[in-house]
């Protein structure tokens, strides 16, 4: 392979590394997300983020306990993604960073179509993979509905219900579902 080759394949990879991080940043991804999974050096994301979002990226610790993606709407919202996730991946043969942006986007897109809050960042996304990876999350199948949902690794997993079969007793009686309920009506008055 002559030098030209090699510096012209070197262009290629970095134009694709500086893409993949656009779409990365477009969609929410903190600084330690980008330097986990791209080879761009610190600077020239901080650079690409300023000038993508016109301010520097937001300092502060990720999330680091699988407990959050155990409640109820995270819960719900955590295994639609993973499960797009999987397809993406097996299906199409992806990359693993290719996997979790086109999926985290079909999530957000379908969020917006049933006029839903988009519950999972694109962070606790990337999070949710990686303790997969890391053999802390399971998929569960519920007994009543037959769909997979995140479940810790060790728990006892005999006759899962899942949240939307069995939601909790306040689900949906948030101080912003009753200002949008309270919303609605002033509005059909």
């Amino acid at each position: 392979m002559s030098m030209e080759t090699t510096l012209r394949k070197s262009v290629s990879d970095d134009a694709q590394e500086v893409y993949r991080a656009i779409a990365l940043i477009e969609l929410g991804a903190r600084m330690q997300l980008l330097e986990t999974e791209l080879t761009l050096s610190r600077d020239r994301m901080i650079r690409l983020y300023r000038e993508l979002k016109g301010m520097p990226p937001p300092k502060g610790m990720l999330p680091f306990s699988a407990d959050w993606y155990m409640t109820w709407m995270p819960n719900i919202h955590s295994s639609l993604f993973y499960n797009i996730y999987l397809f993406l991946k097996e299906q199409t043969r992806c990359s693993r960073l290719d996997a979790l942006t086109k999926a985290y986007r079909l999530y957000v897109e379908h969020c917006g179509q049933n006029r839903l809050e988009v519950v999972l960042s694109l962070t606790r996304a990337w999070t949710l993979v990686r303790f997969f990876e890391a053999d802390m999350l399971q998929q569960t199948p519920c007994c009543r509905c037959k769909g997979k949902f995140v479940a810790h690794r060790h728990d006892l997993q005999a006759h899962f219900v899942c949240g939307a079969c069995q939601p909790p007793s306040r689900a949906g009686r948030t101080k912003k579902a009753a200002s949008s309920k309270a919303e609605c009506g002033s509005l059909a008055a």
